[in-house]
This record gives C-alpha cells, sequence and structure tokens, in this order.
C-alpha cells in the first residue's frame, strides 16, 4: 500500500511539475512590424547593465530598479576575456556568474537581450578580447583567419553550455542573442558574418539571432536572414534602415540608445540632461520600436579592465574607472533625475491596467574621515624572480594580461642625455638608483626624457603600466603591452634587461615595513586597516594623491588619476564590514595625506 501512496505522490509530482514547465514556456517571434511574444505583440524596453561592472550581491537590487524604471528586458554583454583568461581556463563563477545574473532576471520579472559577440567593445580591456589571442602567430580578430575562428568557436560553445538552456524556447527568459557587434564599422564579409551564425547555432544557440550597426553602417553589418537592429535614435530613419535590409519589413528595435557617454582620463565628464532625450524616448515608444538604453547602468570598471580609444587623428584615450555613463541608474545604483524623467515618459506607454512598482529609496551613504596608513613597501621590497632577457619583452611575451611590469637594466653613469623608449604602452615610471626621475605617457605622445646620472654603475628602473587596450577600430591587432621596442641613452641601445612582473592579482602576498614616510623617492605600496560601526556605500577621496590603484578588503576598485575627470573611486556596501577593514593603495607617483571617504562621488574635475 505505502508503494503504490509512493507511486501515486510521483506521478502527482510529475504532473505538476510538467504543468508549470508548460506554462513556463513561451515563444518569441518577428512579426511584420512588431516582436511577438506567445503570438501577442510585444514591446521591448530595456536597459542595458553588465554583471562584471555591478558586485555580485548587488545584481538583485539593479534589476529591481530596472523594474521600477519601467523595463521589462535587460541588456547585456558576455566577456570573453572575463570567461577565458588564460587560453583553455574557463571561469564562470562568482561575479563572472553570468547564468546565475540571467537567472535571477527571470526572478525579477526581466527578459534578457544576450550580446556575447565575442567582440564587445564596451570601453572594456581589448573590446573584450582575452590578451593571449596576441601570442597566436599570425592570428587575425574579427576574420576568417583559422586560428581565431578555432578560438572563438571553443570560447562561444563554452558560452552555450552556460546560457543556451537559458533561452524563451528551452522555458528561459533569454529574447535573443545578438551575432558579432557593430562589425559594418570594422568590415563587411558576409562570409564571415555567416560563420559567426553556424557557431552560435553550434553552440546551442536556436532562438532569435540577430546583428546591430549604427545606422551608416547597417547595409555592411547585417546577415540576410537575420533581423538587423539599429544603433540610433531617429524612428524613421530606424524603419527605413530596416526594411531596406530585412525584405520590406521588421519588426524595429533600437540596439543601443545613448542617453549619455562614457569618459576618459584628462576630459571632461560626459553629461546631458534628461530634457534632451525624453522627447526622443517618447517617440520612439510611440512608434512601437523596441529599444535598449545603453547605458541604463554603468557601474564600475574594476581592476584593470577599462579599455582605450585610439585612431588617426586623435591621442590615446585611455577610460576611466567609473562607467558611471550619467546613466539613469548611477554609478552606485541609485535612481537619478534622469531616471524619475524617464519612468515618467515609460508610464504613458504602459498596457492599460498596468502601473510600476514604487521606486527603491536611495542607499545609504557614509564618510569615513579618516583611514590610517600604517605600512608600506616599494616593489623592490616585493622583487618577483626576474625574466632575462637582451632586449625588452613586452606583456605578452611574459604571459601577462594586465598591471605593471618592472624593466632593469644596468648603465654606465656620469652623463646627461635622453633616454627614449620606443613603443611605450602605455605610461612609465623612470627611476634612477631608486629615485623617480620623471614619467612618460602615451597620452601625451611622449618618449623621450631628460635625465642626468650619477658617477658610476646607475640601476635604471622602467615602470611600465598598461592603461588599457585598445577596444575599438583598426588598432584592435595592435595591442601589446609594455616597452615594444628599444630603449636607448643618448642613441646607444640599452640591453641585457631583467624584467619583475607586478600584475597584482594577489595583493594579499605584498610584505610591508611598519614605517611610512611623509614623500615618496619611487612607486610604492600602503597598508592600512579601519574599523566601521556601520557600513554604507562611500567613495574614497584620491584628489590628493597622485595615480595608482586601490584595493579594500582585497577587491580591486580600479585606477585613480589626478588628472581627472574622476577623483574618488566608489566603494559598494558589499564590500565592506562592521569591525576591520583592509585597504591597500599603490602609488605611481606622490602619496597624499591618510586616505578619507565622502558621501558623494566626484567625477567632474580636472586638474
Amino acid at each position: 500500500m505505502r508503494n503504490i501512496k509512493y507511486f501515486l505522490l510521483l506521478i502527482i509530482s510529475f504532473v505538476v511539475s510538467s504543468s508549470f514547465a508548460q506554462k513556463s514556456q513561451h515563444t518569441f517571434s518577428l512579426g511584420d512590424s512588431v516582436f511577438l511574444l506567445d503570438g501577442k505583440p510585444f514591446q521591448m524596453i530595456s536597459g542595458e547593465m553588465h554583471y562584471p561592472r555591478i558586485p555580485r550581491e548587488a545584481w538583485r537590487a539593479r534589476m529591481k530598479m530596472a523594474k521600477a524604471m519601467g523595463l521589462n528586458t535587460i541588456g547585456t554583454y558576455v566577456f570573453w576575456n572575463v570567461h577565458e583568461p588564460e587560453k583553455g581556463k574557463f571561469d564562470f563563477s562568482g561575479n563572472n556568474d553570468v547564468a546565475e545574473f540571467v537567472r535571477i532576471a527571470k526572478e525579477e520579472g526581466l527578459w534578457v537581450i544576450l550580446r556575447p559577440s565575442p567582440y564587445i567593445c564596451a570601453e572594456w580591456e581589448f573590446g573584450g578580447y582575452p590578451y593571449w589571442l596576441q601570442n597566436e602567430k599570425g592570428l587575425e580578430v574579427r576574420s576568417k583567419e583559422q586560428q581565431y575562428l578555432k578560438a572563438y568557436d571553443t570560447y562561444i560553445r563554452e558560452v552555450g553550455k552556460q546560457l543556451a538552456p537559458l533561452q524563451v524556447n528551452h522555458g528561459g527568459n533569454i529574447l535573443m542573442v545578438q551575432v558579432e557587434n557593430e562589425y559594418g564599422s570594422y568590415g563587411s564579409d558576409r562570409e564571415y558574418l555567416a560563420i559567426n551564425q553556424k557557431m552560435f547555432r553550434d553552440a546551442g544557440f536556436d532562438g532569435l539571432l540577430y546583428t546591430c550597426d549604427p545606422p551608416a553602417d547597417l547595409m555592411k553589418g547585417y546577415l540576410p536572414g537575420l533581423l538587423p537592429a539599429v544603433n540610433g535614435d531617429d524612428p524613421g530613419k530606424v524603419k527605413s534602415l530596416v526594411k531596406a535590409a530585412h525584405d520590406g519589413k521588421g519588426p524595429f528595435y533600437i540596439a543601443e540608445w545613448y542617453p549619455a557617454w562614457f569618459d576618459w582620463w584628462g576630459t571632461a565628464h560626459h553629461t546631458v540632461p534628461a530634457a534632451k532625450y525624453t522627447g526622443q524616448l517618447d517617440t520612439i515608444l510611440a512608434a512601437g520600436i523596441s529599444i535598449n538604453m545603453y547605458m541604463f547602468h554603468g557601474g564600475t570598471t574594476r581592476g584593470f579592465m577599462n579599455g582605450a580609444n585610439f585612431k588617426d587623428g586623435t591621442p590615446f584615450e585611455p577610460e576611466i574607472s567609473s562607467y558611471d555613463y550619467d546613466a539613469p541608474l548611477d554609478e552606485a545604483g541609485n535612481a537619478t533625475a534622469k531616471f524619475m524623467a524617464f519612468r515618467k515618459v515609460i508610464e504613458k506607454h504602459l498596457p492599460v491596467g498596468q502601473a510600476l512598482p514604487e521606486v527603491p529609496p536611495a542607499k545609504p551613504a557614509i564618510a569615513i574621515p579618516s583611514i590610517k596608513l600604517t605600512g608600506s613597501a616599494t616593489l623592490e621590497d616585493n622583487l618577483p624572480k626576474a625574466k632575462l632577457s637582451k632586449e625588452p619583452l613586452t606583456f605578452e611575451d611574459m604571459k601577462q594580461a594586465y598591471g605593471y611590469v618592472l624593466y632593469r637594466a644596468a648603465i654606465e653613469g656620469g652623463k646627461t642625455g635622453f633616454l627614449k623608449i620606443n613603443g611605450l604602452r602605455d605610461y612609465a615610471v623612470v627611476v634612477v638608483n631608486g629615485k623617480t626621475a620623471g614619467v612618460l605617457d602615451r597620452r601625451l605622445k611622449q618618449d623621450s626624457l631628460l635625465i642626468k646620472l650619477p658617477k658610476g654603475k646607475v640601476k635604471l628602473d622602467i615602470l611600465a603600466e598598461n592603461l588599457g587596450r585598445i577596444n575599438f577600430g583598426k588598432y584592435l591587432l595592435q595591442n601589446k603591452k609594455g616597452i615594444t621596442g628599444k630603449v636607448t641613452f643618448n642613441g646607444k641601445e640599452v640591453d641585457n634587461w631583467k624584467m619583475y612582473q607586478y600584475p597584482f592579482s594577489n595583493i594579499h602576498s605584498v610584505r610591508y615595513l611598519a614605517n611610512i614616510s611623509s614623500t615618496q623617492s619611487q612607486p610604492s605600496l600602503y597598508h592600512g586597516v579601519f574599523q566601521l560601526k556601520k557600513t554604507g556605500d562611500t567613495y574614497l577621496d584620491m584628489s590628493k594623491w597622485g595615480k595608482g590603484v586601490v584595493w579594500i578588503n582585497g577587491h580591486n576598485l580600479g585606477r585613480y588619476w589626478n588628472i581627472g575627470p574622476q577623483q574618488t573611486l566608489y566603494i559598494p556596501v558589499e564590500w565592506l564590514k562592521k569591525g576591520n577593514n583592509e585597504v591597500v593603495v599603490f602609488e605611481l607617483l606622490q602619496r597624499g595625506s591618510d586616505l578619507s571617504s565622502l558621501a558623494r562621488p566626484i567625477l567632474d574635475k580636472l586638474k
């Protein structure tokens, strides 16, 4: 009897779970002018937010804010260099757990637009490509070159294992998947795009695929048979372009609609009033066009993952760590005036009887008046094993992705002359016998420094920093870092180098001395512990410091540089704790006073 009851319970459980599975299945397809969700017209009102730029603990809160503004969908890139940092070594854990990011969106009632590309741009290091691609001799990104296609195929299959089961046609919430990214701005090879499409299908992405391009490049970048999306803001132009490329039909999707812009070091912070965009948003939604705001929430490009722009006629432009973007949701995840203005527009276009949830209140913020630093160390105090070479090696030669390399050579002193670094990528602090002699900055096209050498054998150190690999344009294939050419002093080549690598992937391994000097003679690390009775979001004020990186409780917050416009580093409440908290600062130029933090960011102050 007990066996019969158990069998009946199994049957009931199967029927209930099958019924739930059937109810959770949806269809998503293309109508002639609109998207169709379960056969009914559906307008995507989407906003971009990137899982690596948001602490995992805050993903759900950011999504609740998206719902509160009126979004029904979120978009995200998938970041190849995050998931395969070294060839064949994949990471989908912790903050890289993109599948969990998608699942949380489903729990919060949000659909997802997925953009694995694998090229993403996104003001992200190397446009999302892993650095090690440059070590494959002859490899060409965004091409039919076989080494690239093999690496790409391996990667996209791993992404497929994580995310293909979460497509809407498999009971998930991923509505569409983007193939490549603004390819028309780079090339026009339809055969290459068709290979992309096949790779996506082979990886399990068997739902709707689409391409996206700026208006001027759409006809070069779309693939017949896939939906072409447009990055723009003119409804009439969007519709005419899509119809021209898509057999006279829609539906119509603006894949990137820009409510502001990003920042790079040494230029003014970009802001645009909401009033400039509310009319555009109203017109687009009234025209029945689906939209993805880039960005709804930018967050922070932490660690060394910022990219850089560089093209003919413009200087090298490394992007800042804050990706606030003047977006509707600010860097910390709070609603802005732009958020409220956009919410008001979206509310006008809601279906009858539908209401938006209340906007969550702003998160508490704290100011920390003083954070005392009690330990210090030079790089000399923490020398790793050296690599030896007659000529300088690049980061890639040494299989180093990010951070710093200290190049050391011995030269005869007693002279004054020009030190020239050919192919500096990107920033260098020159140190002579333990004292800083000057800096060279690729942004300013600097490659030579006049230095006076003391008599005798001189220890010449050049600390090179990777400021971020180029993320857009034709120079993607010229992205090696460190010293990429020869070094000369007074025209004579300097050779026989020792190279010490400082990727700072494990900041806990640094050894500190107990004494701290009020001045700094060379790049140095500083350590401190501070106590908190209560936690909250806060912004570390680095305006009196020079240039460097900060870690809080082991988390790399990103770069600071007093040239601005960013003068603070955002510390998320999720990374602070009651009691003791640890801070580490790596300062390249000149340390400031003890640290402090503010309750509000400074993102708009140039030196």
